[in-house]
């Protein structure tokens, strides 16, 4: 089989990666891919966004499926385009995919659901968001734009003064365009994160292993939201009475609301959850694997990739017989540019990647990498995702920072506390 990996982030070099290794598969193509992906599959010169030739380049190269890594695609309608013509796909259609497209319409889904959530309320109008934030107490609050916004359009606000601002630069300053004509304010949840992936293909759910993010760029979780600085897996504040919890009280009545309401969802269902003293609630759904909670997590699985897609894509989920797991832990450590969130240069030769990619149990993930002759160079905020797996956390932490020392290029920095909540 041929498969294609649409994007060129962390997350689909290690689908590429992951992919690659099933006895069943041929090829790996990527679509448009980056460095690293060019190493363990075959870079496509297609935008993940042209569908029209992302689809004729499947149907004219016999790929016998097609896995969309990043949202933007997948909102775009991507899966309905080759549903259309025939060709396997995995990953949600675009009235499903509106889980992480809408946040307005995910809320409006988790309340018919039950799913424990932020209690919160969607604007259009200025003068409206303000009125509700005045009635409000003087308390933390979240403002978050409704469309897509390259994981930027929320803003933790520590009063309500400083939410009014947050709603002012969306809704009447246009800072995040369309994504930000409608915003969604909500109660401010206090807990630790987790994140929950699931394979769904409609009806069957099959969670994988636990993982946790961090968000922000600095040391001890501070400084401004990134894309995310590293991961790693299992996290084990998530027990299996909660997990329980989770299945039952979230995962569930939000497929089987999807269906019911005529959006029935297919692909990786992302939880992202606050672990309140009330118990899990979910912060917000996304539509795709986590990055870097792919790196983590995919770096431990067992079990053919590609069986899993192909038989979620085909409806044929319940046919699998579980899920087999490396018991060890994985830490997932984002080596970013300087200047990372904000703007930052590009192509910054690297070194040192192949030293750590030789380093028992380690794998270097490419995010923002680009090849120009023989160098590899800097292409993006968020570089490489260096993990590493170890027999407890902390050695999979020491086992990642070791491959990150052996890596260097001009500004490069990282955060040194990826795993200490575990």
């Amino acid at each position: 089989m041929k498969v294609l990996v649409v994007g060129q982030g962390g997350r689909e070099h290690t689908l590429v990666w992951k992919l690659a290794q099933s006895p069943v598969v041929e090829k790996v193509y990527c679509a448009p891919g980056n460095a690293g992906t060019a190493v363990d599959g075959e870079n496509v010169n297609i935008a993940a966004d042209d569908l029209g030739r992302l689809m004729s380049f499947a149907k004219h190269n016999d790929i016998g499926l097609t896995v969309v890594g990043p949202e933007v695609p997948l909102v775009a309608g991507i899966v309905d385009e080759f549903k259309s013509h025939g060709l396997k796909v995995f990953g949600p259609s675009k009235a499903a995919a509106r889980l992480e497209g809408s946040k307005a319409f995910s809320k409006e889904i988790m309340k018919k659901a039950g799913v424990p959530t932020a209690a919160s309320k969607s604007f259009t109008r200025l003068e409206e968001a303000h009125a509700y934030l005045d009635a409000l107490d003087d308390v933390p609050i979240v403002v978050k734009a409704d469309g897509l916004a390259a994981g930027k359009g929320v803003h933790v606000c520590k009063n309500c003064t400083e939410g009014k601002a947050a709603a002012t630069q969306m809704l009447q300053d246009g800072l995040f365009g369309p994504a930000g004509q409608t915003i969604v304010i909500e109660e401010c949840l206090e807990g630790q994160e987790a994140s929950i992936l699931a394979i769904v293909d409609g009806d069957t759910i099959i969670p994988l292993e636990t993982s946790q993010d961090h968000k922000r760029a600095h040391d001890g979780d501070l400084g401004p939201n990134t894309g995310g600085m590293g991961a790693y897996s299992p996290a084990p504040l998530v027990t299996d009475d909660i997990m329980d919890d989770i299945i039952r009280r979230i995962l569930v009545p939000t497929i089987h609301t999807m269906r019911v309401e005529g959006h029935p969802f297919s692909g990786v269902l992302y939880a992202g959850l606050m672990l309140t003293q009330h118990g899990p609630k979910v912060i917000e759904y996304n539509v795709r694997f986590g990055d870097p909670e792919a790196q983590a997590v995919l770096m431990r699985l067992k079990t053919d990739l590609t069986q899993i897609l192909s038989l979620a894509a085909s409806g044929r989920l319940a046919e699998l017989e579980g899920l087999e797991w490396d018991e060890r832990p994985a830490v997932c450590v984002v080596m970013a540019s300087e200047g990372y969130p904000g703007s930052y240069p590009k192509g910054r030769a690297i070194s040192g990647i192949n030293e750590a990619d030789q380093l028992s149990d380690t794998k270097v993930f490419h995010a923002g990498t680009m090849a120009k002759d023989m160098d590899v160079l800097t292409d993006g905020g968020r570089v490489l995702g260096v993990t590493a797996m170890g027999d407890s956390i902390a050695d999979a932490k020491q086992a990642a920072y070791q491959a990150v020392e052996r890596i260097c290029w001009d500004g490069a920095w990282n955060r040194s506390d990826i795993s200490d909540k575990a």
